[in-house]
């Protein structure tokens, strides 16, 4: 893929490590109150490909599949056997597809706004539309807050704003464009995926997210839109608890 960003806050003890994979035009900023919040094991966080740092010898033509490989090359340079994934949108549909090829290196995943149907050709043409708007990036940039958040959720917090605004603002037009090609408007429907999972798995989506539900995976529906790790992060917090659970009962019927 490249260059990719490794954020590692180690810890010596046993607990199985967690990793946290972002969504579009964010980075690993997204996860630090969870990262700073995990104390009882090692934490990894990414920059995807393009994002923050990860931005140098990316490779042309690169696809999810890319993507998930990515994710498990990385554990395999870090030496670790089996992990906790958690990712939003993006990293969720990367964190789905390696563990779906690779069951056995993930305990249990946290998928966090995943899309999982194919985009409708109504909804590619809107992302073309916007797509020239690239020249005008304020007003691109504010659109792109409007529909990935909830109207409540900017109304009551307008810092989520400058939470998009800052790692967006790195990407260049094309950049964007491929971006959106890649993990927006390229995608196949990976229901398929998801019901044949072996692995453990729990959801969240946002009452306004533009993301549907799948009836395989077991998805709490939680206030605010496509970005719940940032507009209800209680709620994420309950589901990344949840999972760290879920391993401790694991390890105790091992």
């Amino acid at each position: 893929m490249g260059k990719i960003a490794v954020y590692i806050k180690k810890n010596k003890s046993n607990e199985t490590p967690i990793i946290f994979l972002h969504g579009v035009y964010f980075d690993h900023h997204l996860w630090k109150q969870y990262v700073n919040a995990i104390n009882d094991r090692t934490v990894i966080s990414i920059d995807m490909p393009l994002h923050g740092h990860s931005r140098e010898n990316i490779k042309y033509g690169w696809d999810l599949e890319d993507c998930a490989q990515m994710l498990v090359e990385i554990l395999n340079n870090l030496q670790i056997d089996k992990v906790i994934a958690v990712g939003h949108s993006w990293g969720s549909m990367s964190i789905l597809r390696a563990a779906s090829k690779f069951p056995d290196r993930f305990v249990c995943i946290g998928l966090c706004n995943m899309p999982f149907n194919e985009t409708s050709r109504k909804q590619k043409a809107i992302q073309y539309l916007q797509h020239s708007m690239l020249m005008f990036r304020s007003f691109y940039t504010k659109q792109a807050a409007k529909s990935l958040y909830a109207k409540k959720s900017l109304r009551e917090n307008p810092n989520l704003f400058i939470h998009l605004k800052r790692p967006m603002g790195i990407l260049s037009n094309s950049q964007i464009r491929e971006i959106d090609q890649t993990v927006i408007l390229n995608p196949n429907d990976s229901s398929d995926l998801i019901q044949s999972l072996k692995v453990k798995a729990l959801a969240i989506n946002g009452k306004e997210d533009f993301v549907t539900t799948s009836i395989y995976l077991e998805t709490i529906i939680v206030n605010g839109g496509h970005v719940s790790p940032l507009e209800n992060p209680q709620e994420v917090t309950n589901l990344i608890k949840n999972l760290i659970k879920y391993d401790s009962m694991e390890t105790l019927l091992v």
